[in-house]
């Protein structure tokens, strides 16, 4: 679908920005509203006619990220401006206009870079017609700076987020609306962008992002797509998550899972004998409602590798043993129970659908949890539905301790911090966490129309 040229820069540490965000590739293409219940989806998308996947353009070389710029002199200060507006663009062949909906007119919005231990201010202005907010997805900022649904800036206004990022937060984030029953509509009109804090002492500051053994950094933008992705013939070490590097690399992968709203760092090895491959994502089974049919692998974009020669291979950096330390979080002192689940109805003749958390829909005036500020805690996520539910809780990142589906216990194998983990049918999965900062959170499943449709409660931290 799109090419990506020889020896770009920086182009690669972002790949799957461009490549999956949904309102490039089937926000509005048809048969990309299957994904659940009809109803669940706004009915502005409801409304518009949908154009077959192979109307949009492709085969363009990918493009760099737009940066948003910093507008402070003062060092350690990241300032700048956000604005969240309509914006016709041409994405079809034929040169036809769609409506977005985009920070700063861009597709994703700008990227953000900054450093650990940076000040950032944001100033946001909404000119949508609905209320929104901006929430920086797993950085662990204050509650009142997070874009909490509680404080949604209505059609027409603005305010400026504050926050001082911590040391050792170095990581792959993103920004995106949280308006409580707007955010799915949001975020697949395009308002959505990537967030890159850069570590002062990075391991892998020598590795290239392109050249045949690239750092590649993939972020799932999509509402609700898992990916599963491959590149045939090359080969994959995975040394990130979604709260920065690992341990220790783990190597002689082939695909890489992921679900929607996570993020990887990944070292990419070029296939023997170079040549053009495609970055391909294969159908993810996770239990979907109604008759949908099958989805068929998608090429989200073609790598020219042909420039690679085994010598130069041989002349770039090794991979390092250890990337960082990462200490497991100690005996929990505390322990949540979250359980996902649906129920179906039938009430006045219309099928509807419910998802819920410990049997009851998002209520912006309950508090279902109360938990003290850094204090260890064990959360179970429990499935007990028919599909695969994406966990996230927001202002930390946490540790996966074990799964267990079907009375196997499953110890996790890799230490790592994470603000995603998925939960299948039937599965409990336990996390250990840690939060810093006094206010309300909210947690949730990350199918962003479950989301809306209720999947969602809130802990409030003391």
């Amino acid at each position: 679908m799109m090419t990506h040229p020889g020896f770009p820069t920086q182009r690669r540490s972002v790949l799957a920005a461009l490549s999956t965000l949904p309102w490039l590739n089937s926000a509005w293409a048809q048969g990309a509203m299957t994904h659940d219940m009809a109803g669940m989806h706004s009915s502005a998308a409801a409304a518009t006619a949908l154009a077959p996947v192979e109307a949009i353009a492709a085969g363009a070389p990918l493009a760099a990220l737009k940066k948003l710029v910093n507008t402070s002199t003062q060092p350690g200060l990241f300032r700048a401006t956000l604005r969240a507006a309509p914006v016709s663009l041409a994405v079809l062949q034929d040169g036809t206009q769609t409506e977005f909906w985009a920070y700063n007119n861009s597709l994703p919005g700008p990227l953000i870079e900054v450093m650990e231990g940076d000040t950032v201010e944001i100033e946001f202005i909404n000119a949508l017609p609905q209320e929104s907010t901006i929430h920086w997805h797993g950085l662990p900022v204050p509650s009142e700076q997070d874009g909490n649904p509680q404080d949604a800036v209505p059609a027409g206004g603005r305010r400026i987020y504050r926050f001082k990022l911590p040391m050792n937060c170095a990581g792959t984030y993103w920004y995106h609306p949280h308006p409580h029953g707007f955010t799915a509509e949001q975020v697949y009109r395009g308002l959505a962008g990537l967030f890159i804090v850069r570590a002062k002492n990075d391991p892998l500051k020598a590795m290239p992002e392109a050249g045949g053994r690239e750092r590649w950094r993939f972020w799932n933008a999509n509402s609700a797509r898992y990916l599963r992705l491959s590149l045939p013939g090359a080969r994959f070490t995975l040394v990130g998550t979604d709260g920065g590097l690992l341990e220790k690399p783990v190597t002689g992968l082939s695909e890489l899972l992921m679900t929607a709203a996570e993020r990887i760092e990944v070292i990419v090895e070029a296939p023997q004998g170079g040549g053009v491959v495609g970055l391909v994502t294969e159908p993810v089974e996770r239990g979907k409602m109604g008759e949908v049919p099958s989805e068929p692998p998608i090429t989200l974009l073609k790598v020219d590798f042909s420039a690679v020669k085994p010598e130069r291979l041989a002349g770039l950096p090794k991979l390092p043993p250890t990337l960082r330390r990462i200490q497991p979080l100690g005996p929990a002192k505390a322990k949540k129970r979250v359980v996902f689940s649906e129920e179906m109805s039938m009430a006045g003749g219309v099928h509807s659908m419910k998802f819920l958390v410990n049997g009851q829909n998002f209520d912006m005036q309950r508090v279902d949890f109360t938990s003290r500020i850094n204090e260890v805690e064990l959360w179970e996520i429990v499935n007990q539905s028919d599909m695969d539910h994406p966990f996230h809780i927001h202002g930390t990142q946490f540790q996966v301790i074990e799964r267990e589906l079907d009375g196997l216990v499953t110890p996790e194998p890799l230490l790592a911090w994470r603000d995603m983990v998925n939960t299948r049918p039937g599965e409990t999965v336990r996390v250990k966490l840690v939060q810093r900062h006094k206010g309300l959170r909210m947690f949730h499943c990350h199918i962003l129309e479950h989301e809306n449709a209720g999947m969602m409660g809130q802990v409030k931290l003391i």
